[in-house]
């Protein structure tokens, strides 16, 4: 069985000229942090790995480590304009990895030139930015014209957690266990309760980690739509039926969750997604999705990915 698996990750190839990046060996050190995981540098190996599992594709996007939301403007317009050309060196010779450039969404003047940077070569499949974070509110209208743009090319855009800014998530791991499903929900509230999904509906926004905390949190949503909460503007439709909007990943890690997402968001709007190479992850995303039967499975990979993507089924 073919398929499309839109959640993996690559370091980008980087020289050790820029500032805050070093080599150790063959690994990166980022802002002192060694982004050492093997996989991460071997584009071969993911490519196998597709093999392996019999699947067609993978959508590729630089993680959390690449995206140093505490550089400045100027100095993130240059980071990002080295890791999106990064990635693009790591990803073009093989045809079965697609890529999403980086935006940096802390600093929206940047994003949106970045974006504009790359937007005439089809070879970008989408953008990928942070979800909360250390990101600007995905409301604020800072982010318009970026917002603007994606809407008019009705483009893929990924919203993955980079990290959380709760100093409280420091033990026991929490700033991913706890955190990355938090700051997506933080960021899909602010879509949803800031009318962007409505006002631009031709972005195609995909959540990963199946939702994190959003598939539990609609109807709390709703409810506080109905009894009118503080701070709550108008909407053009319930929460509800905002959400069906987003797509999301399968990576859940327990069928129930699965279950409410698919119930949630639409049978229509789950994708795969792995989290290669991260321990996180999973090796074949198309075990969490087995229990709702091969032809859910078979949408799931196929013609959900392709709709995502844009292309026609």
């Amino acid at each position: 069985m073919g398929g499309i698996d839109l959640h993996t990750h690559l370091a980008p190839a980087l020289g050790p000229e820029l500032p805050g990046v070093t080599l150790d060996g063959d690994r990166l050190v980022v802002d002192g942090h060694r982004v050492g995981l093997p996989g991460l540098y071997q584009p071969d190996g993911l490519c196998d790995h597709l093999r392996e599992l019999g699947l067609a594709e993978a959508v590729v996007s630089i993680p959390p480590p690449f995206f140093r939301q505490a550089l400045s403007a100027d100095d993130a317009q240059e980071w990002v304009r080295a890791a999106n050309d990064g990635l693009a060196r790591v990803t073009e010779p093989h045809a079965e990895l697609r890529r999403l450039a980086y935006l940096p969404l802390e600093h929206p003047p940047v994003a949106a030139a970045e974006y504009e940077r790359v937007r005439a070569d089809d070879a970008w499949s989408g953008v990928v930015a942070s979800a909360g974070g250390g990101s600007e509110s995905l409301a604020s209208a800072a982010l318009e014209p970026l917002w603007q743009a994606l809407n008019d090319d009705a483009r893929l855009v990924m919203l993955h957690p980079g990290n959380s800014p709760d100093t409280r998530l420091a033990e026991f791991y929490l700033a991913n266990l706890l955190g990355n499903p938090v700051e997506t929900a933080v960021a899909a509230a602010q879509l949803v309760f800031g009318r962007v999904l409505t006002t631009w509906p031709r972005i195609r926004f995909m959540l990963v980690h199946c939702g994190g905390c959003v598939p539990g949190l609609v109807g709390r949503w709703e409810r506080g739509v109905l009894t009118a909460r503080p701070g709550l503007v108008p909407l053009d439709e319930p929460p509800r039926e905002s959400v069906r909007r987003f797509f999301v990943d399968c990576l859940a890690h327990d069928p129930a969750v699965i279950d409410l997402a698919a119930h949630v968001f639409g049978d229509d709007k789950l994708v795969l997604g792995s989290d290669w190479p991260f321990p996180m992850g999973i090796d074949d995303p198309r075990t969490l999705v087995a229990h709702r039967g091969p032809a859910f499975c078979e949408r799931v990979a196929t013609a959900n990915a392709q709709t995502a993507l844009g292309r026609a089924a």
